[in-house]
């Protein structure tokens, strides 16, 4: 891997890199705020769609954990610029909290439960037998298939919960639609946060836990990346598939000195 010291954009996942468990990653704070004194811009990409750029910033300040709401990037926020981009100012029908409601809303999307242009599944916790049975009959009337994410569970301190992943794959084995998802290993959101910092490939660089989404999404990026073990995946996960990190660190606190 090249030297830290030429790499001056950094895009890091929030679950396992920064946080865990609603507590703050040992030395994620020192990280962030070396980052900030050298100069280099960061952002904050997370798969989670249950929450706004402002809400994830609050709560990353009461853990400890400085970062604007400009510097944080969500699979919400890049679902909305990527139906904008097909279908400006279309119209959408959406399963989902605020967050992905707001973030449509925010790039000129109206909500139709008749005849939209897409059918937008993002994450909750108060799934509607209703609402899936009307995305459903949309999606069989020629709706477009959109989800979030693609991960089927999500943490809690009771354990996994149901996420976007399996939600969508009722609705896929209901319409045989397959959704296009947009958040990572869709490299799509990279290049999302590398256009929002300016940033280019060969000065950025992928933080992540997960090798089938976060890594892989800086693979197909054309990114230097580098797996944390501080969250989901170990040391064997970087090594059984086909691709590889630049670098497998214990935590971002390996990080600090280099920078």
């Amino acid at each position: 891997m090249k030297d830290l010291h030429d790499i001056q954009n950094w895009l890091c996942d929030m679950d396992g890199v920064l946080i865990n468990n609603d507590a703050m990653i040992q030395g994620a704070d020192r990280f962030l705020a070396r980052l900030r004194a050298t100069n280099r811009s960061f952002m904050v990409l997370t798969n989670n769609s249950l929450f706004t750029p402002r809400e994830i910033r609050t709560q990353l300040s009461a853990l400890g954990l400085e970062v604007e709401e400009g510097q944080v990037w969500t699979s919400a926020l890049a679902s909305a610029q990527f139906v904008h981009s097909q279908r400006p100012r279309g119209t959408a029908f959406i399963i989902g909290r605020e967050s992905i409601h707001e973030a449509l809303a925010d790039v000129g999307y109206r909500e139709d439960a008749t005849n939209p242009d897409y059918v937008v599944l993002g994450e909750t916790q108060n799934y509607s037998f209703d609402d899936f049975a009307t995305a459903i009959q949309l999606i069989e009337g020629g709706s477009h298939f959109v989800t979030t994410n693609p991960e089927p569970t999500g943490p809690s301190r009771r354990g996994s919960l149901p996420g976007c992943g399996a939600m969508s794959a009722m609705i896929e084995r209901a319409t045989g639609v397959s959704p296009y998802t947009v958040g990572k290993p869709n490299s799509r959101m990279i290049r999302e946060a590398m256009d929002v910092l300016g940033a280019s490939t060969h000065s950025t660089v992928m933080i992540g836990d997960r090798m089938k989404t976060d890594v892989l999404a800086g693979v197909d990026s054309g990114l230097e990346t580098i797996l944390v073990l501080s969250g989901a995946d170990g040391e064997y996960d970087a090594s059984r598939y086909p691709y590889r990190p630049s670098r497998v660190v214990a935590s971002v606190a390996e990080l600090i000195d280099e920078l």
